[in-house]
């Protein structure tokens, strides 16, 4: 049985979730400031995981993803087009091109895995304009979140419909589910408000801001708007001012209003699950399940608890997404999802610009 890993590369950790014959074997997280500033520490994990006993495959940080695509083949306009960065930004996930870069030279077999966009299994209409439809970790999120609710019920991938609600550091994202296929999403930087991030923005506001940089896409969040830009999950959860308040009762309407839209997309779904940082906050699953009863019919809502103890529910579906692609347990999970179909690029579906002039804007020719 395949031996794999999963990184997830969060806002604030980055994590990894290793599985042997479908056992976890390496189950670790690095504060994401100190793995972009310092990469050896996380290179000596997969080399040390590696010299142990071969690596089948890892699902490296794969940013707003790619079709299927080996680290040590990707040419410089792949490393823009997974990490919508140029050379020295410094906003945004920019850091991450430079992290996967060193990533490759590793001697593991990475691979970079897709996003939502990608997936043949949205329809082409709905990636209209879009670009963050929900990055590769969020469909690695899924393939966790499909797992969990196939044990729940006792049934099979196809047979699962579901909402993700990913309520992440920094970002809030959703994904919907149908039949074990992804159909629809709403990234962190085109969805509902997050703790960290304003999430999408007003055209207005856009224009107000004059010009619009990576850094202005991970701020504005819930802990600005309360007044605290560094204020936990807790603080957030517990407001003690006016602004606090108005904080959180946007951020938790902002995630019900994203799980209401996507209902469009998955008929009759009942089952939300709830991931992320701040999905374990206390008493948060009854409010978001109280709150969805005005959107949802006899909603269901759920915690992912995953399978690790340390690393975060995109790396530890990764890690299933790594097994499946290497024969695995996991591979009819990866056949539902069509991971091996995905196609394109995340610019083939905008209108509103000329996707030639946003692969200017990345450098790419």
């Amino acid at each position: 049985m395949p031996r794999v890993i999963g990184i997830d590369p969060g806002t604030v950790s980055v994590d990894l979730c290793g599985l042997d014959n479908g056992h976890v074997f390496l189950d670790r997280s690095l504060p994401t400031s100190e793995a972009l500033a310092n990469p050896s520490p996380l290179v000596a994990l997969l080399d040390e995981a590696h010299k142990a006993a071969p690596l089948d495959l890892v699902a490296g940080p794969s940013g707003y993803g790619l079709p299927l695509a080996a680290a040590h083949d990707l040419t410089e306009d792949d490393f823009r087009l997974a990490y919508l960065a140029v050379e020295g930004e410094s906003g945004g996930i920019g850091g991450l091109r430079l992290l996967m870069k060193t990533l490759a030279r590793s001697s593991a077999p990475i691979v970079l895995t897709p996003g939502v966009i990608h997936l043949a299994s949205v329809p082409a209409h709905r990636k209209v304009n879009r670009v963050d439809m929900g990055t590769a970790d969020k469909v690695c999120a899924a393939a966790l979140a499909i797992r969990e609710q196939t044990e729940r019920r006792r049934c099979g991938e196809r047979d699962v419909s579901c909402i993700l609600l990913e309520l992440g550091g920094a970002f809030t994202a959703a994904v919907a589910v149908d039949h074990g296929r992804i159909v629809d999403g709403c990234g962190g930087t085109s969805g509902p408000l997050g703790a960290r991030a304003a999430g999408a923005l007003d055209g207005e506001v856009a224009f107000l801001a004059g010009s619009i940089s990576k850094r202005l896409l991970f701020g504005g969040g819930a802990a600005t708007i309360a007044g605290n830009p560094e204020a936990s999950s807790e603080t957030l959860a517990n407001p003690t001012t006016l602004r606090g308040r108005l904080a959180w009762d946007s951020y938790v309407e902002s995630a019900v209003k994203a799980v209401a839209a996507l209902a469009v997309s998955v008929p009759e779904v009942t089952d939300v699950i709830l991931s992320g940082r701040l999905a374990r906050v206390a008493g948060l699953r009854d409010e978001m399940k109280r709150r969805l009863a005005a959107v949802l019919v006899e909603p269901s809502v759920h915690l992912l608890t995953g399978f690790a103890t340390v690393a975060k529910q995109g790396a530890q579906g990764a890690a299933l997404v790594a097994d499946g692609l290497a024969g695995g347990r996991s591979a009819p999970l990866v056949e539902a999802l069509g991971i091996r179909k995905a196609s394109g690029t995340v610019l083939d579906y905008l209108y509103v610009i000329k996707p030639a002039d946003a692969r200017a804007r990345l450098g790419i020719a």
